[in-house]
């Protein structure tokens, strides 16, 4: 009997510290779940992106949990996660990997006035969808001691034959050429794009290769007089560390094509809520967020972007550059255009 007593409090005591640890546990839980986040999934890789996040969260007190890897990457990921995906908001560069995320089906349409209103309309998506978070305008690059900017005019006018051996440009596989061409296509029908895709290749002064810093560097090094560029490469070379990126860059000039008609081709970064997102509205805050005053000033200061917010002014590096005519072309066409701009690079042997 007396070891029956002991053994039936042995088990008393076992028990209760089960059940005190499962309180623990349930409590442990319960906080983990109250916890506010959102689940950011973002292929852009710049470290003024990170104090946005942090002012963010200051902000709002919802913790920002990023995964950071390229569009492609991402976009598997998500596939492959499906319903249990914990991403909230994709965020990547160009508007056709936008619009691929969308066609895709990972991507869900939002109510936000605030988005709405503020984005210009031919920068989001027409079923909200996505948002454009920054713009960048594919431009030309020149050598200043080879080229007079008077010289050159539009997009189309490269495939003149006084150009024949002095372009330099990247590869057709990547995206922001891709858009380039989806937007010729779009503007000036698909013959047209052809006979442009031919006329570039012909005038190429190598084999595409690089990216778009290695194309200015490549003019300085008289490889070529003219290169398609990214806007925002060329504040980011002034700005380098590196003193050679910063020499290179002061030896081009920019130029805008197409002022006299359609405008500048511009492309976006942007942001979409996930098809799945299990923290929704803290999703939609946070793309609010990063079109607020306080992160545009920041995308633009550290990153050589312009804003998408009308009342934030450019960097001074890029009001240098002067004011300029933006072709309005809703951004949707650039992913609408995609498959056929990439048959038509290869169709045109553009490598």
């Amino acid at each position: 009997m007396k070891n029956l007593v002991i053994a039936l409090a042995a088990f008393s005591l076992l028990a209760a510290c089960k059940n005190e640890n499962e309180k623990k546990d349930n409590s442990a839980v319960q906080q983990s779940t109250n916890e506010q986040v959102v689940n950011v999934y973002t292929h852009r890789h710049y470290e003024p992106d990170q104090e946005i996040f942090n002012k963010f969260e200051e902000k709002t007190g919802i913790k920002v949990k990023v995964v950071n890897a390229s569009a492609d990457e991402l976009i598997q990921k998500m596939k492959m996660e499906g319903k249990q995906s914990p991403a909230d908001v994709l965020i990547t560069v160009d508007a056709g990997r936008l619009s691929r995320a969308k066609e895709l089906g990972l991507l869900q349409s939002i109510d936000s006035e605030i988005l709405e209103n503020t984005v210009p309309l031919h920068l989001q998506d027409v079923d909200n969808q996505w948002f454009g978070l920054t713009k960048r305008a594919r431009i030309i690059a020149y050598a200043k001691d080879r080229v007079k900017p008077e010289e050159l005019s539009t997009y189309e006018d490269l495939v003149n034959k006084k150009w024949k051996g002095k372009i330099l440009v990247r590869s057709s596989s990547n995206i922001y050429n891709q858009s380039l061409m989806a937007s010729i296509i779009a503007n000036d029908g698909e013959e047209a794009a052809k006979k442009w895709a031919e006329g570039m290749v012909a005038n190429m002064a190598r084999s595409p290769k690089g990216s778009d810093r290695d194309q200015v560097k490549a003019v300085v090094a008289g490889e070529g007089d003219l290169a398609i560029v990214n806007s925002y490469y060329i504040g980011k070379m002034l700005n380098s560390p590196d003193p050679e990126e910063v020499k290179a860059a002061n030896q081009i000039g920019l130029f805008f094509p197409n002022q006299n008609d359609r405008g500048t081709h511009i492309n976006v970064s942007g942001a979409g809520v996930a098809k799945y997102a299990p923290n929704k509205e803290n999703a939609i805050l946070f793309i609010e967020y990063l079109i607020s005053e306080d992160a545009q000033n920041i995308f633009t200061n550290a990153n050589y972007e312009y804003p998408v917010l009308e009342s934030v002014a450019p960097v001074q590096d890029i009001k240098n550059w002067g004011d300029f005519k933006e072709d309005n072309l809703g951004l949707n066409k650039l992913g609408e255009h995609n498959k056929k701009a990439v048959l038509i690079f290869d169709e045109a042997g553009w490598k």
